[in-house]
C-alpha cells in the first residue's frame, strides 16, 4: 500500500515514517524545499516537493496513494504573521482533503491535537465529547487547529473517510525544532528554567502517538476523533523526572501565575511589538498554563486497542538526544 505522510520531516511525522516502513508500507514524505532532511535520513522513503498551500502540488504528491497521514502542521504559540498559521493548518488541511478526494485516496488521518478538545472548568480531564467552541480558543495556534479539525469533520460529514487523531503533549528524541514541549527540556537542561508554575501538561511517548495513527487509519471510525495521550503531570513532576534523569537540580521555587502573566505582558510588549522577534514568555503560553491540559485517551483504548507505555523511556530519550546532539551547552553536575 502506498501511503503519503505530511509533515514526514517534523517530530510526530518523522517517527511515523519509521513505524510506517517497519509496517510493511511503500511511504512518500511531502517535503518543503527549505526544510530540513534530518529526520529522512537512511529511511527508505521518497520525498516529493511541496506545500500545504499548493494544492496542485498535493494532487501529485497523493496520487496513486490509498491512505494519506496528514501530520504537517505550523505549530508556533507566536509567529509575526498570525496568517500563515492559518494558511498553513486550516487551509493545509482543506487543500490535503481535496487532493485526497480528487485523487481517490481510500482514507486520510488527520492529526488535529488536544488544542483543539474542550477542557472542563472543574480542572478534569477532557474528552473527545467535552464541549467547546471557537471562542474557547487561546491564541491563533488553537484557533487554528480547532478550524482545520472542523474542515476534517466537513469532509467527514459529506462522505469522505477521514479519521482525526488528538495528540497530547509527544515527548521522545529526534525533535530537531524542538517542538515548544522540547523547548522546556532544552531550557531546562541549559539552566534557563529557575523557576516552574503551577500547571499541568499529559504526556506522551512520541512512539505511541505514532502507533495510534497506524491504529486509527486501521480500526478508526470516519468522523470520529481520538485523543491519542498518556500521563496527567504537573510541571513541577515533570521537572522533577527530567531532573532525575540528568543529574541536574530541578527548580524550587514557584512563580505565580500572576506575576508570570505581568512578565508577559511587559516581554510580549518589548520583544513582539517593539523588536518583532519571539518573547521568551509568549503571553499566549501562560494564558493556557492557567489551565491544566489533563485529557482521557479511554475510547482510544475502547475502539483502536491504543495503550501508551510509561512516559520515562520518552524523556530518558529525548534528554539523551538533546545532549548528544548539541542542543545543549555543557553544565558541571552539582
Amino acid at each position: 500500500m502506498c501511503v503519503l505522510v505530511t509533515g514526514g520531516t517534523g517530530f510526530v511525522g518523522g517517527h511515523l515514517l519509521r513505524k510506517l516502513l517497519q509496517a510493511g508500507y511503500d511511504v512518500r514524505a511531502l517535503v518543503r524545499s527549505s526544510s530540513k532532511r534530518d529526520n529522512l535520513k537512511g529511511l527508505d522513503v521518497e520525498p516529493v516537493l511541496g506545500d500545504l498551500r499548493d494544492l496542485d502540488s498535493l494532487l501529485k504528491a497523493s496520487r496513486g496513494c490509498e491512505l494519506i497521514f496528514h501530520c504537517a502542521a505550523d505549530y508556533r504559540l507566536w509567529a509575526p504573521n498570525v496568517q500563515d498559521l492559518y494558511e498553513s493548518n486550516v487551509g493545509g488541511t482543506k487543500n490535503i482533503l481535496q487532493a485526497a478526494r480528487e485523487n481517490g485516496v481510500g482514507r486520510v488521518v488527520v492529526t488535529s491535537s488536544v488544542a483543539a478538545v474542550g477542557i472542563p472548568k472543574d480542572g478534569g480531564q477532557g474528552c473527545e465529547d467535552t464541549p467547546v467552541t471557537l471562542e474557547d480558543m487561546i491564541g491563533h495556534y488553537k484557533r487554528s487547529k480547532f478550524l482545520a479539525e472542523q474542515e476534517a469533520f466537513k469532509a467527514a460529514g459529506e462522505g469522505q473517510d477521514v479519521v482525526i487523531v488528538n495528540p497530547s503533549t509527544p515527548i521522545g528524541d529526534r525533535d530537531i525544532k524542538p517542538t515548544e514541549t522540547g523547548r522546556i527540556i532544552t531550557r531546562f537542561l541549559n539552566g534557563g528554567m529557575p523557576c516552574y508554575v503551577n500547571t499541568g501538561l499529559n504526556l506522551v511517548d512520541v512512539d505511541d502517538v505514532c502507533q495510534g495513527h497506524i491504529l486509527a487509519a486501521q480500526k478508526g471510525q470516519s468522523g470520529r476523533r481520538y485523543i491519542l495521550g498518556g500521563w496527567d503531570m504537573s510541571l513541577e513532576q515533570i521537572l522533577m523526572e527530567i531532573s532525575d534523569i540528568s543529574g541536574l537540580p530541578a527548580p524550587s521555587f514557584e512563580l505565580p501565575l500572576w506575576l508570570a502573566g505581568c512578565l508577559g505582558v511587559v516581554d510580549t510588549f518589548i520583544e513582539d511589538r517593539l523588536l518583532h522577534r519571539e518573547p521568551s514568555i509568549p503571553l499566549e503560553g501562560v494564558k493556557m498554563a492557567k489551565k491544566l491540559m489533563y485529557f482521557s485517551w479511554k475510547r482510544a483504548e475502547r475502539e483502536l486497542g491504543y495503550r501508551p507505555r510509561p512516559i520515562r523511556g520518552a524523556l530518558e530519550r529525548a534528554v539523551d538526544w538533546f545532549v548528544s546532539n548539541g542542543y545543549v551547552k555543557k553544565r558541571n553536575k552539582p
